[in-house]
């Protein structure tokens, strides 16, 4: 377990010098953010708007409703769609992200035009994971909102399954231009060859972003102290560099974690380590144990 965090830990950092390298790259996570909030607003505001919503949620004597077929129609039909256009936002982005990578790992300097094009020759395969995430979010949000407490242990578990066995589905779909049904047995195949040392990664990648967090989180609460002491510019200030240094370390974790995908990926189907790798921590990760 240690060996594994260990070398999970070189994955972050030498990840971490392939970003310095490329600053730009983390364009790629900024523009997804933006296009989930706009996606969220669109979708939002009409149901708000329209009172679905409310009607979804209760009735007139304020329970729950669960009878209306048009209701529940509507509900399940729009969160389908939304589910559906959200992940292709972030899928779109990130295949671009990793596509610029992979130029790097070649020596090449990438450009946001190229990883956008790259991601533009791929809409056929982004749109079936699309679809094919959509249905399984829908399916988990069904079972949970119909099973209780019990529903939602199995949800979490499920959910849990379903993020390990699809981590390298995005650098299968950018790279080998495969279906969705393709792309997951191929990332879990690379799964179980890495013995999960990917995922390793992502974990040292979140416990030093949790680590940087703190001190933009004390921001924001020394703000808000400030703020209720008589300095409010003061205060919204702080609070407005902490939600910055938040966002800021939100996006460069993002963008780490889709290096990573690339980097083990590429190794895993080429046997050379990726430019700015050593082959020693990849080759570890590939062992036979």
């Amino acid at each position: 377990m240690f060996e594994r965090f260990t070398n999970g830990f070189h994955l972050a950092r030498q990840s971490w010098e392939v970003l310095k390298t490329d600053k730009h790259l983390l364009l790629f996570p900024l523009l997804s953010g933006v296009s989930c909030l706009i996606v969220m607003a669109t979708f939002a505001v009409p149901l708000l708007m329209s009172g679905v919503i409310e009607q979804a949620m209760q009735g007139a004597d304020g329970e729950v409703v669960a009878d209306d077929p048009v209701t529940n129609a509507l509900m399940w039909g729009g969160l389908f769609l939304f589910y559906f256009v959200n992940y292709f936002v972030i899928v779109f982005f990130n295949s671009a992200l990793i596509a610029c990578a992979v130029k790097r790992f070649y020596g090449e300097r990438p450009t946001i035009s190229e990883g956008l094009s790259a991601s533009m020759a791929r809409l056929p395969q982004i749109a079936g994971w699309a679809l094919v995430s959509a249905t399984v979010g829908v399916a988990l949000r069904a079972i949970e909102s119909r099973s209780g407490r019990l529903g939602e242990f199995i949800v979490g578990l499920l959910g849990m399954a379903w993020s390990a066995v699809t981590f390298f589905v995005v650098p299968v779909l950018v790279i080998e231009k495969v279906g969705p049904i393709t792309a997951v047995k191929r990332s879990t195949e690379i799964l179980k060859s890495s013995w999960g040392e990917a995922l390793a990664g992502n974990s040292s990648i979140g416990f030093f972003c949790f680590l940087a967090m703190l001190p933009c989180i004390g921001l924001i609460i020394g703000g808000g102290v400030v703020a209720g002491n008589g300095m409010a510019l003061l205060g919204a200030a702080l609070a407005l560099i902490g939600v910055l240094g938040i966002l800021l370390v939100s996006l460069i974790s993002s963008a780490l974690s889709a290096i990573i995908q690339a980097a083990v990926y590429m190794y895993g189907a080429s046997g050379t380590a990726p430019s700015g790798f050593e082959s020693s921590t990849l080759r570890s990760a590939f062992a036979h144990r």
